[in-house]
């Protein structure tokens, strides 16, 4: 071993607290970047996986009823590989031992097997397709009411309650995220999946030869526009919904959403770490090489090359890189499984493909690598160009000269060791501004991280408290005559009864087009509302149309603008309307109107699709039993549970989020401050021990070492305010989709918890290197010569 790699071993073993400190933070850099990208890949993986094997399909497409006549003119459309045509509808079961009425989505199975989305059989078998009384349930469902092959279940059926018996659990590509109608997140108690043979569920629905539900696969190499124009055109007369590709396919949309919000931290945080490694390899390598002027003359003068000068330093640093590299290797792949089998368990994939490829740690090995050389490669330089002479020399000290701060300070008569502090920084504003810099990064994550507390608050009280104030909301499979509202305020425990209707529309402005769910309400209904920012309750005016920002803002429309909406499905027309408002929306792309414009539009009574109901508490588990003898109900919303719901599954995602970046945080706040304090106290030893020699006492030393620190940790605070706000920002807007929006809502408590954890890590770092000031032997110290 040469006595360079000796001495470079020497210097990493000497300086290890230094050298760990910027590893760490080298390592969250790290951690980050395979964290996101591996759940990211690993979702996006199996999700391909599993759609691929089981023949998840391209188009999909409901009507009120299709002769299966239609299906081979269908399968000629052009491009189209397969169809596979269904018969569809909601049902309230009532299970064993459960009082809460429960929904299901059932769907018929064909009698040859199912060659698109097809169900993966978990437990138990198929149902005899000559059976009628035989049910497939999804896993997650029947796990959840303990519905194992075997049990018993009743549900209404076309106003017909019928015992049917559970043969097997499944899994489908379909129905990967479940969400009931009225809900916004999965609830496996309430709502589930149900698969009857295709015969069977035919005649009990009235529907034989006929479907009302198609799923098509197309050519890889055909865009699905020209199929799903031609599908629409030709079950237009059939009362068609019109079809989706499945990007939009509820299931699929949510998970794409998630791949993307994962792929957005992956670009957005890990520069951050690695442009901090940067700066503090700079400063401690810098350092380093400051006070081994002597050494390095004497290696020049015994004939070491500039090159093996340069390559010392730069090993140095990519020692430290190798260290946080291998850290965030462990630390990134041990979160990264860990997270992305949470999220296999949590979007109900049957496997999880975990398989990140080894040029992503390549890259992220690389960048710790790039980073920790490009931070060495200044202070490297300047060492390999030393002459000998010169390195030999003590250092010409800086000159300074007295300004107006100095004056500024002497005319406020401050003390001596303040007047120290306030000089340290004036004199190095590049360091001082760097380390600034980084603790307000620190602040930022921790601020960009928790907001989404805030967000989730505004969005409850938004949608639960303001907009919904419904207790339960009850739907129909089919529309609805007004009179029903009597009925249901006849229903036990019901306070409050309104109705609404949902219209199928595609709104169009020019060349753009979306496909929406409009909801038409009378005036002043007061369950079911649109609320604007400032608290007021909209309505849309007659002949009008009220639309969400988000919508708006795709179709490229503002009030007083013509939109045409053509409707589809069971109310059919084609009309203009001019948009009156635009409202602030967090779920869905709203677009509202008035019940009496929308029985004019389509000259018929007033009805309705949906009813919202408030309830008496004590009256609550009457009011289950009796919802499951409605024979046309497809199902309930229980607006309690839903929020609840919401609530426990956000706030367990937000607090795994919050702990990682808290932890980033305080990593980036040792590393800063760590490393800086070590670097001042190296550089100003002489100082600090001529002040105990004239009689300072260790607390008024101690306190020009740690009070540099924490003031610099003070000016990072604002500063680190406003960058966290910008990240928030950024990551709200990367986050929204049309599915829902997350709000830019930073509370002042936000600030004030991120200013806290880093003020209280630079505190706690800058003690454990005073420490070492109180151990300084004063004799040895004032003999250096620096």
């Amino acid at each position: 071993m040469q006595a360079l790699d000796r001495k470079l071993l020497r210097d990493f073993a000497r300086l290890w607290a230094q050298f760990l400190a910027i590893a760490l933070v080298l390592a969250a850099g790290v951690a980050v970047l395979l964290m996101s990208f591996g759940m990211s890949r690993a979702l996006d993986e199996t999700r391909d996986t599993y759609y691929e094997r089981n023949r998840f399909a391209d188009i999909f497409t409901d009507a009120r009823s299709v002769p299966r006549s239609m299906l081979p003119i269908l399968r000629g459309i052009e491009g189209v590989v397969a169809v596979e045509a269904r018969v569809t509808t909601f049902a309230t079961l009532d299970l064993p031992d459960k009082t809460d009425a429960t929904v299901a989505y059932f769907a018929s199975l064909p009698e040859g097997g199912s060659l698109l989305n097809i169900p993966l059989l978990r437990r138990g078998d198929w149902p005899d397709p000559d059976a009628t009384d035989q049910v497939l349930l999804n896993e997650p469902f029947a796990m959840a009411n303990g519905l194992f092959p075997g049990t018993t279940i009743t549900a209404t059926l076309n106003g017909t309650k019928r015992s049917l018996t559970v043969t097997g659990w499944v899994l489908s590509p379909e129905f990967i995220y479940t969400i009931g109608p009225g809900s916004l997140i999965p609830d496996n108690e309430d709502y589930g999946i149900a698969w009857m043979p295709e015969r069977v569920l035919e005649a009990v629905l009235d529907r034989t030869g006929a479907f009302d539900n198609l799923a098509v696969k197309i050519r890889p190499d055909m865009r699905p526009e020209p199929v799903i124009d031609a599908l629409d055109r030709l079950l237009e007369p059939y009362g068609s919904w019109g079809a989706i590709d499945r990007t939009d396919q509820i299931s699929n949309a949510f998970i794409d959403g998630e791949i993307t919000q994962l792929q957005t931290l992956a670009y957005t945080l890990p520069p951050i770490f690695l442009g901090i490694t940067v700066f503090l390899v700079n400063m401690v390598i810098g350092r380093i090489v400051t006070l081994e002027r002597t050494e390095i003359g004497l290696l020049k003068a015994l004939g070491y090359s500039d090159a093996a000068i340069l390559t010392h330093y730069l090993l140095l640093a990519a020692l430290v890189a190798a260290v946080g590299v291998l850290i965030g290797f462990f630390a990134g792949s041990w979160l990264s499984y860990g997270l992305a089998r949470l999220y296999a368990n949590f979007f109900n994939f049957p496997y999880l493909i975990y398989n990140v490829s080894w040029n992503t740690y390549v890259i992220a090995g690389l960048l710790g690598l790039g980073a920790a050389t490009l931070g060495a490669a200044r202070s490297a330089w300047k060492a390999a160009r030393l002459a000998p002479a010169t390195a030999m020399s003590p250092p010409a000290p800086p000159r300074f000269k007295r300004n107006w701060f100095d004056l500024a300070l002497n005319a406020i008569r401050v003390s001596q060791p303040t007047m120290m502090i306030l000089r340290s920084l004036i004199r190095w504003p590049v360091r001082a501004g760097l380390s600034i810099l980084g603790m307000a990064l620190a602040v930022a994550i921790l601020v960009a991280s928790n907001f989404f507390p805030d967000a989730l608050d505004h969005i409850i009280d938004s949608a639960f408290h303001q907009s919904n104030r419904q207790h339960a909301v009850l739907f129909f499979n089919d529309l609805m005559p007004e009179s029903a509202l009597e009925d249901a305020r006849r229903l036990p425990g019901v306070l409050q009864a309104e109705g609404q209707q949902y219209l199928t529309a595609v709104l169009r402005n020019e060349h753009r087009a979306k496909r929406v769910a409009i909801e038409a309400r009378r005036p002043g209904n007061d369950l079911s509302r649109v609320v604007a920012e400032d608290g007021t309750v909209v309505e849309a005016p007659p002949g009008g149309i009220v639309l969400s920002r988000r919508l708006a803002a795709q179709l490229g429309v503002r009030p007083g603008d013509l939109v045409e909406a053509e409707f589809r499905g069971n109310r059919q027309g084609t009309f203009e309307l001019p948009v009156t408002r635009l409202v602030t929306q967090y779920f869905g792309l709203g677009a509202y109107m008035d019940q009496e414009t929308a029985d004019r539009l389509f000259q018929q009574a007033p009805q309705v699709s949906v009813i919202n109901v408030t309830l008496d508490a004590a009256e609550t588990d009457a009011f289950e039993e009796r919802l499951k003898e409605l024979p046309r109900l497809a199902g309930r919303a229980m607006m309690l549970e839903n929020r609840e719901g919401f609530q426990e599954t956000i706030s367990r995602n937000i607090l795994i989020t919050t702990t990682i970046y808290t932890t980033l945080g305080i990593l980036i706040t040792v590393g800063v401050a760590y490393n800086g304090a070590r670097i001042q106290l190296s550089e100003r030893a002489r100082e600090l021990a001529s002040l105990r020699i004239l009689g300072f006492t260790r607390g008024e030393v101690g306190y020009v070492l740690v009070g540099e620190m924490m003031l610099l940790a003070v000016i990072a605070q604002p500063v680190g305010w406003f960058l966290g706000w910008g990240i928030a920002r950024l990551m709200s807007e990367a986050f929204t989709s049309d599915l829902y929006a997350i709000p830019l809502i930073v509370k002042p408590a936000t600030f004030s918890s991120a200013s806290l954890v880093v003020l209280a890590a630079a505190f706690v770092s800058v003690l454990i290197v005073r420490r070492r000031l109180d151990r300084l032997n004063l004799v040895s110290v004032m003999k250096t010569r620096e």
